[in-house]
């Protein structure tokens, strides 16, 4: 089981702007049933609940500097937070969140969305296969957006194509594929390692693809799960929001 996940949560929300000037992503809600009613709850929770569903005791929240709202609504879950000052990167906020993961797998989550399956598939293909990652990826439009993978076939796992991951890109030009990354992962320790050793100016982001780039260059096995009906839930823009609004009151 993996009982860690880090979630990141200091990007500065450039994209809600407005809303995000007062209130963080990971506390806009979306609509869940309870008792037969329907109801709002900050996204933070329903991330939470999916990776609680899965085993997940421990969170880690890393935050910035606007971080104070949400550290006050987790602040009596246990939450253990680390901070980013300044926003350089996913992978950057993933490192400063290196100590809490320890040598234990962790899922690393985005705090801008949530998925509406393939946590347990994930979990389990990592618990039986022992790779160095799991992605969970879905086929998009526009893949000039997203990280992307090149993709190997490699059967199928619990309803899903299986993938072995190739090669990764960021927001490409010419995409390998029109399979994008998921914002949710699992990885062991190796991440970690290998974000350290990618070379970055200090006005360059660190990115997480840069961190499985070196991975697969290592001759590490990542794999990749495709999800079909599952849908990714975004509230990092007005868009995709007033459409995961949509989603949610009408399925969740």
């Amino acid at each position: 089981m993996i009982g860690k996940a880090i979630i990141t949560a200091a990007g500065k929300g450039s994209r809600m702007k407005y809303i995000t000037s007062v209130l963080p992503k990971a506390l806009l809600p979306l609509f869940i049933s309870e008792d037969g009613k329907k109801v709002m709850r900050p996204v933070i929770d329903l991330i939470m609940g999916s990776l609680a569903d899965v085993g997940v005791e421990k969170y880690c929240l890393v935050v910035g500097k606007h971080g104070k709202l949400l550290m006050d609504y987790l602040f009596e879950r246990g939450v253990t937070f680390v901070f980013q000052d300044t926003p350089r990167g996913f992978g950057d906020a993933v490192l400063k969140a290196e100590d809490f993961a320890s040598n234990s797998p962790v899922f690393i989550h985005a705090d801008d969305g949530v998925l509406t399956g393939g946590y347990k598939e994930a979990s389990n293909l990592f618990d039986q296969n022992k790779p160095d990652g799991v992605l969970l990826l879905r086929e998009v439009e526009n893949p000039q957006r997203y990280g992307i993978i090149k993709p190997k076939e490699n059967g199928n796992f619990m309803g899903h194509k299986l993938f072995r991951i190739i090669d990764v890109q960021e927001k490409p030009e010419k995409p390998f594929s029109n399979l994008a990354i998921s914002a949710v992962y699992i990885f062991n320790n190796k991440i970690f390692k290998e974000l350290k050793k990618v070379e970055r100016s200090e006005d360059k982001e660190l990115e997480l693809t840069n961190g499985i780039k070196e991975i697969i260059k290592e001759g590490g096995e990542v794999l990749g799960i495709q999800l079909e009906k599952e849908r990714w839930l975004n509230v990092g823009d007005p868009e995709s929001y007033y459409r995961a609004l949509q989603y949610s009151y009408t399925s969740l």
